[in-house]
């Protein structure tokens, strides 16, 4: 295998309600590129996004190893992983999660204040980010003031904000409607390509795995390369 993120083996198993272990990933293998966009498909409950919080050092694997840049999550003490957390992974949800009481600008330059104590440097970086997900006119605007896609895109550029090795997303435009969700699956299919970042996106909609790389489908707790959208789960 060779990538900028790397898993090994990765298993996952719970403990049901009767004290039964459940396996919801058994052995998943993946290696993604810089620069390289890959969807991650499956049905409902299959585990994707479990496997996106291994993948991001939030939750830790039953077995397995997952690698960033060739740091072993598992060779890290707590502070260690936050900080891979904070620099070197960028996060985007199902929901923006943006901070109601501070501006678009303010929110995208959260990440970089909490890294280094440069605001000049973070209120440039916020400000060219934002520009480039194309809200150079809606910075100073409160997520509240902002429709549902500029929010998420303002999430997307708060998820650049630390020029990530890595850009994990969860379903990122499930919560919009077509024409928001077109624009912020173009957005998507620029960042690999533009940003050189890698790109894992976990997602029911056809039209964003389309634009991917590669589409990749979650069954019966192992990853399963598809030709082709037409045969999405």
């Amino acid at each position: 295998m060779s990538g900028i993120l790397e898993a090994q083996g990765l298993r996952k198993l719970y403990r049901g309600g009767d004290g039964a272990p459940i396996e919801v990933l058994s052995g998943v293998d993946l290696a993604v590129r810089r620069g390289e966009f890959v969807a991650i498909v499956g049905a409902s409950g299959s585990g994707k996004s479990t496997l996106l919080h291994l993948l991001g050092a939030l939750d830790a694997p039953s077995a397995g190893t997952v690698q960033l840049d060739g740091l072993d999550y598992a060779r890290q003490s707590a502070g260690e992983l936050a900080a891979i957390r904070n620099r070197k992974i960028g996060f985007v949800f199902q929901f923006h999660h943006l901070l109601r009481e501070f501006s678009a600008l303010e929110n995208v330059m959260m990440p970089l204040l909490i890294a280094g104590p440069d605001e000049v440097r973070a209120r440039s970086r916020a400000e060219e980010l934002l520009a480039a997900v194309g809200l150079a006119g809606r910075m100073t605007h409160r997520p509240s003031a902002l429709s549902g896609g500029e929010q998420q895109r303002a999430a997307v550029a708060r998820a650049l904000a630390t020029d990530p090795l890595v850009v994990l997303a969860d379903e990122p435009s499930g919560n919009l409607d077509h024409g928001n969700s077109e624009r912020l699956h173009e957005l998507f299919s620029r960042l690999a390509r533009e940003f050189e970042t890698a790109l894992v996106v976990v997602t029911h909609n056809r039209l964003l795995a389309g634009r991917a790389d590669r589409v990749l489908s979650l069954e019966g707790g192992h990853l399963v390369p598809l030709s082709g959208v037409e045969s999405m789960p």
